[in-house]
């Protein structure tokens, strides 16, 4: 169950940073309530995860899900550059993710 957390929220983490995208300096109302309530849910996810997942793995894990979550969303919806290395790279902190998993 504690991982189940842990990667919901780290769902919510790409939630908070492409939310963040939009907030305006927090003028944006809409998104900045939308950033509000993710990071939010992300960190309370996080926080009841590390109660039982030892805290180095799980923020290692969390933040991992959050980096490929939010560089997956710049490339889909932002026009951020696709190339070969940086899908390498992230192919690299999915295996690094899942040797976390595999050793905690």
């Amino acid at each position: 169950m504690a991982w189940l957390l842990l990667i919901i929220g780290g769902m919510f983490e790409v939630g908070f940073t492409t939310s963040l995208r939009f907030v305006d300096g927090f003028r944006n109302l809409p998104w900045t309530l939308a950033f509000l309530v993710s990071v939010t849910l992300s960190m309370g996810l996080l926080e009841r995860a590390a109660r039982v997942i030892p805290m180095g793995t799980a923020y290692a894990v969390w933040g991992g899900i959050g980096a490929v979550g939010t560089v997956a969303v710049g490339m889909a919806l932002f026009d951020e550059p696709v190339n070969t290395a940086r899908i390498l790279l992230i192919l690299l902190i999915i295996a690094a993710i899942a040797g976390l998993r595999l050793t905690a």
